[in-house]
């Protein structure tokens, strides 16, 4: 009886095993199924798509040349872009008072720029001259009364504050001067004439040194040029110091280089460069310190600038913040400013090297 009990098992065990396979087979086939399914809808929407794309493309046919057309159109529609934003920035900076060279400084940061007969000259900003070390944001101004100072890293007043002054200031009291804070002062000795070319001593020279001198106001002196050579500049030179001998001259001797209409209209920037530093160098060899004191256009275009880089200089610049980076002593913010002691206006200094 054992035997076919046994077979009975075995018969069962097939039929389990045939029962599985066929399970499977058909779970296979299912899934096969549903597999060409999917690939049968994605076909037919990846057929839609190009069949709408392919549709499309014949509608709208673009060349190469179409694309590289509407890049340039997108370019230039940039540029207007910018343009119109760079136009209602500048219209909105000039209506509310900024001058014309605070807008050239910001458009065009690597040079300097200079108003030269009706037109406006560039000059590069280059290392080739030593550059001067002030911090810009270290020039701090007084929004109510315009006065400029110059700060350390700490915040204190590290500039004097002096005026230059001529007979075109009249009467000063010294006095109250020296009680507004006043603690130098930059007198003018006198100039060369622009037509006939003589030399004239300042009306007021002598009364000014005297009084700056007798309130302990340190007196420098300047003497405005118009010489039209080497021979001339010495001229001017031993002129003033002759003026000066009296005194006790603490500040630089200055040479006054300024446009004005006269025998030096046509003097080309070597010419004048040549009576300016015989000026300069006869000043030294009397033991005073040469300075030249000049704006951008005296600077930068009447003079050679290579040739006086060794000599010190007074910029005049009456915007803020400054706007000369090679080196200066002092700058001329104002010629309108107001002391008391002075009717009208004076001109307004600060220096940054102790003399």
């Amino acid at each position: 009886m054992a035997a076919p009990k046994k077979k009975r098992r075995i018969n069962i065990y097939a039929n389990i095993v045939f029962s599985l396979i066929a399970l499977t087979a058909l779970t296979i086939a299912i899934v096969c199924l549903l597999i060409n399914h999917s690939v049968r809808e994605d076909m037919e929407d990846m057929n839609e798509t190009n069949a709408r794309l392919t549709e499309y493309a014949n509608s709208h046919p673009y060349t190469q040349q179409d694309l590289d057309d509407a890049l340039l159109e997108e370019r230039e529609n940039l540029k207007e872009q910018e343009k119109n934003v760079l136009l209602g920035e500048m219209k909105d900076r000039l209506s509310s008072g900024d001058s014309a060279y605070a807008l050239f400084r910001d458009i065009f940061p690597s040079d300097l720029v200079v108003y030269v007969d009706n037109s406006y000259v560039f000059y590069p900003i280059t290392d080739k001259f030593k550059h001067n070390s002030y911090i810009s944001e270290n020039f701090k101004k007084d929004e109510e009364t315009d006065e400029i100072t110059y700060v350390d890293a700490s915040g204190n007043t590290v500039s004097k504050k002096g005026i230059d002054v001529s007979k075109y200031n009249g009467e000063i009291d010294w006095k109250k001067v020296k009680e507004a804070g006043i603690e130098y002062a930059i007198i003018r000795i006198g100039y060369r004439g622009s037509t006939t070319g003589g030399l004239v001593i300042d009306e007021f020279f002598k009364k000014n040194m005297e009084g700056a001198t007798e309130n302990g106001i340190d007196i420098g002196v300047y003497f405005f040029t118009q010489a039209i050579s080497e021979e001339e500049g010495i001229e001017e030179a031993d002129f003033v110091l002759d003026a000066i001998e009296p005194y006790n001259i603490k500040y630089p001797v200055v040479l006054d280089v300024e446009t004005l209409e006269g025998r030096t209209d046509d003097l080309d920037a070597k010419t004048r460069t040549d009576a300016a530093i015989a000026f300069l160098d006869r000043i030294q060899g009397a033991g005073y310190t040469p300075m030249i004191y000049g704006n951008l256009m005296g600077l930068l275009y009447m003079l050679e600038t290579d040739r006086i880089e060794g000599y010190e200089k007074w910029f005049a610049y009456y915007h803020y913040p400054d706007y000369y980076p090679y080196e200066y002593s002092i700058w001329q913010y104002t010629d309108k400013g107001t002391v008391p002691g002075i009717q009208g206006k004076v001109d307004i200094n600060i220096c940054m090297k102790e003399y």
